[in-house]
């Protein structure tokens, strides 16, 4: 386990030990997530931090059982009815690996730390996104209509998006290759920012924000290694590779915090984005989908899109009592 070069604020420390804790007992609930993203938005630090002591956690499970057969250990230590208060740095300084693992016993189970923890799984709704962090310091965001299983083992990481969309900036960790299995491809990285969206019947698109990843696609293709600022898409057919621009990559990429950029897109595409997030049957004849629109709007608007559509393009939006919505072009029958 590494630590930071600065000394970390004790407060962090003591808060970053329980989250720690927390994060291992098992999934958070929605008010201790939002708890949990509040805190990690106030210090650029404390995500590396807690990631460290997640890490110390696991280091120590595996540790005190050889400790104990050792002799080194009492047979069963347990925290005073008062712990005293005890720093990451602290732990270290109280005299050797037996005695750190004491001191570490007050915030964490004393067992041997399991192969393979439980798998989790989450899913979204339509026009619903959800952000977690996982044990081990990786941060996901979920789109709408989206559904993962995560599994962290001893020596991988593993994420199953069975549909949908999400972002991953993964905690670096060349010993635990991460994964992310689709069922049109799977990803491979260490540690790096990208995003993917997976569809049976479109295929994969892998976004990279920042690192490499290795993508294989299931149409028993080669797989393909790509970098920062690259955007892959696959299905089928053919495997293709385009370089973003900054900008192109923010907007690919601003789904997250609740937005969608088009660029004289085809209005058909464009409500093909937005029936994906909606889980809505939008369609569009064939003359109006072939024109063209731009702007960046409000995923969760649907309403106020259409409504743009009609003011900015020569189109009417038809909505059916049953849900689906069909656009024209203005003056035909």
């Amino acid at each position: 386990m590494t630590f930071p070069h600065h000394i970390p604020d004790p407060a962090d420390e003591d808060a970053a030990a329980l989250w720690a804790a927390k994060l291992e007992a098992g999934p958070l609930s929605p008010a201790d997530l939002h708890a949990f993203e509040t805190w990690l938005a106030g210090a650029p630090d404390r995500r590396e931090l807690v990631a460290e002591y997640c890490e110390f956690a696991a280091d120590i499970g595996r540790l005190l059982p050889a400790l104990a057969a050792e002799g080194r250990l009492p047979a069963d230590p347990q925290p005073s009815a008062a712990p005293r208060k005890r720093g990451r740095l602290t732990a270290f300084a109280l005299g050797g690996l037996a005695a750190a693992a004491a001191a570490a016993a007050v915030f964490f189970v004393v067992r041997p730390a399991p192969d393979t923890l439980a798998p989790q799984q989450f899913a979204t709704a339509a026009a619903q996104r959800h952000s977690l962090t996982l044990a081990d310091g990786t941060h996901i965001d979920l789109s709408a209509r989206t559904r993962v299983t995560i599994e962290i083992g001893k020596n991988e990481r593993r994420v199953q998006l069975a549909a949908g969309q999400a972002f991953f900036d993964v905690a670096k960790d060349s010993g635990k290759p991460f994964t992310v299995e689709t069922p049109v491809g799977s990803i491979l990285v260490t540690g790096t920012r990208f995003a993917v969206r997976a569809d049976a019947a479109t295929g994969l698109d892998v976004i990279v924000a920042e690192g490499q990843v290795r993508v294989s696609p299931s149409a028993g293709m080669a797989p393909v290694s790509i970098g920062a600022n690259q955007h892959l898409t696959a299905n089928a057919a053919q495997v293709s590779v385009e370089a973003l621009a900054p900008a192109a990559l923010s907007d690919s990429l601003a789904w997250r915090s609740g937005k969608i950029v088009f660029s004289a897109t085809p209005v058909g595409q464009a409500l093909a984005s937005f029936a994906r997030y909606h889980g809505r049957e939008l369609s569009a004849s064939a003359e109006a989908s072939a024109l063209r629109v731009g702007g960046r709007y409000n995923l969760d608007d649907l309403d106020g899109f259409l409504a743009a559509l009609e003011e900015i393009l020569p189109v009417t939006v038809t909505r059916s009592p049953d849900g689906p919505v069909q656009v024209g072009l203005r003056g035909n029958k």
